[in-house]
């Protein structure tokens, strides 16, 4: 199991790479959230991954998930959700006000 989310791991870090390489604002932003997803499964990852029920219903010597990583990764979820809403609201922002959403466009002319 930690192998195959090994694996989607390592996809969800190139796909959001790939993507923060663009010269587009909102594929930058997808891609940074792509990333953290993977962060997020990595955090999981890294917490283990047992089989076993909850621990009111466990019976003998059975093993549990540790409860740590799941919250934290709950406190990411939610704060990637509010930063991603922020950084799309500024892009659509910047794309009312200059009329572009091309990084290198954004940046005008460097020599003036």
């Amino acid at each position: 199991m930690e192998s195959l989310m090994s694996i989607l791991i390592g996809v969800f870090f190139a796909i959001g790479t790939y993507l923060i390489l663009t010269k587009s604002l909102l594929r930058i932003i997808l891609g940074t959230s792509i990333i953290s997803h993977g962060v997020h499964l990595l955090i999981i990852t890294m917490g283990g991954v047992k089989a076993g029920g909850p621990p009111l219903l466990g019976l003998g010597s059975t093993s549990f998930t540790d409860a740590l990583p799941q919250a934290l990764i709950l406190t990411a979820i939610v704060i990637n959700f509010a930063t991603t809403a922020i950084f799309l609201v500024l892009s659509y922002r910047s794309y009312k006000v200059l009329g572009t959403d091309d990084t290198a466009q954004m940046r005008g002319n460097e020599d003036e």
